[in-house]
């Protein structure tokens, strides 16, 4: 099943873009609440937002299908990443408003959720880790770039505006303590985005799974408020809001390449 594109690239990077994808199941659509079926919790256009990566030598990951089939970015076992903290979960019943996803008694059961993790959620992460070790293998390194965006304000999620730029390490264990300062210094230094380290969000599952800077495997998240770069309710792309951002974007990556 195509659940996935890769494109392999030469530099010991790569980028994740978990939740861009936009395909449902036939069978799933019209279960769907009017409002869960525009898919408004998706990342909208970060494959286009960091498409310029390529440049870099960047290998790049983007599913196909959406998050509310299955999250790619959440723990098969669905634990919490936030305790204590609203979110939302493996096989989303609940969208970042708070509504429901599905119309009443149309949610998935355990076992549909199951067969979800087996069709859809293993096969991007077996190639995640594949191409890891493919890079790890010939640079003796890799650099994870969990590439996410979301709504400036979710009263869900989360209080007050959220700013523009979020990175997260997983306070610090995903990476080294280089990686971090350099981009940090980035973000410090660029001036036009209001950001953030490891404040709300600090990375979710992919971020903190695959990180582990002993065996030089450094990963990072980068979420950013999508109105740095398109139309938050009509989710239009705004090229020159987005030329202006991947300005930044860029040095964040050439950061994590140095």
């Amino acid at each position: 099943m195509d659940t996935y594109r890769l494109h392999q690239g030469t530099a010991p990077l790569l980028v994740s873009l978990p939740h861009d994808g936009t395909g449902l199941p036939d069978d799933m659509a019209p279960r769907l609440t009017d409002a869960a079926r525009s898919l408004p919790d998706t990342d909208w256009h970060v494959s286009r937002l960091y498409d310029f990566a390529r440049e870099l030598g960047a290998s790049i990951l983007v599913p196909r299908w959406s998050r509310y089939v299955v999250d790619l970015n959440r723990p098969p076992d669905d634990i919490s990443l936030y305790p204590g903290q609203n979110t939302t979960g493996l096989c989303p019943v609940v969208q970042f408003s708070g509504e429901p996803v599905y119309h009443e008694g149309a949610g998935p059961d355990a076992a549909e959720i199951a067969a979800r993790v087996d069709s859809y959620w293993r096969p991007y992460h077996d190639t995640l880790d594949a191409e890891l070790a493919r890079i790890r293998g010939e640079h003796g390194r890799a650099v994870l770039w969990e590439g996410h965006s979301i709504r400036g304000t979710l009263p869900f999620l989360f209080d007050g505006a959220l700013p523009d730029l979020n990175l997260g390490t997983a306070a610090g264990a995903s990476c080294t303590p280089a990686l971090q300062q350099r981009l940090a210094e980035v973000l410090a230094g660029q001036g036009d985005y209001t950001q953030v380290v490891n404040g709300r969000f600090k990375g979710g599952y992919i971020t903190r799974h695959y990180g582990d800077p002993e065996i030089g495997v450094e990963a990072v998240q980068l979420e950013i408020a999508q109105r740095a770069y398109m139309d938050e309710d009509s989710f239009e792309y705004l090229p020159e809001r987005a030329e202006k951002l991947q300005v930044v974007i860029r040095r964040l990556l050439e950061a994590a390449l140095a």
